[in-house]
């Protein structure tokens, strides 16, 4: 339902007044989940780069589990970013004003997930076979 002139004026006027101040607009910043999930990537690499180092050691000084132990942590922190990566690509992660949504990625071409598929599919069904 789209929104009155009035409530369209108004709405522009909350969103200048927003804009113009900074300590809201670092606090959304900071609430932004694509932030936290970038910094969780990052955290992920430098830990990856620690296994690989432990790995390294690991075999220069013949230390077996040392170096299974390296391994471990690369592999464990290589999940972990692989998984944050895929959240931070999330539609529902996008802050307010995103134009994506669940709907309008699965119908570019993209396959969504099963319950989405079958979601869209509950919807087109005809509405005699309730």
């Amino acid at each position: 339902m789209p929104l009155s002139e009035h409530e369209q004026r108004l709405f522009e006027q909350i969103e200048r007044s927003l804009a113009e101040d900074p300590k809201f607009a670092s606090a959304v910043r900071a609430s932004d989940p694509r932030f936290h999930a970038r910094r969780r990537v990052l955290v992920a690499a430098g830990v990856v780069i620690a296994g690989l180092a432990l790995l390294v050691y690991g075999a220069v000084i013949k230390v077996t589990p040392v170096a299974v132990a390296g391994f471990v942590v690369m592999l464990a922190s290589l999940g972990f970013a692989v998984q944050s990566h895929r959240r931070s690509q999330s539609p529902d992660l996008h802050v307010v004003g995103g134009t994506t949504s669940r709907r309008t990625r699965s119908r570019t071409g993209r396959r969504g997930s099963f319950l989405d598929r079958m979601e869209d599919r509950w919807r087109q069904r005809p509405e005699g076979h309730r």
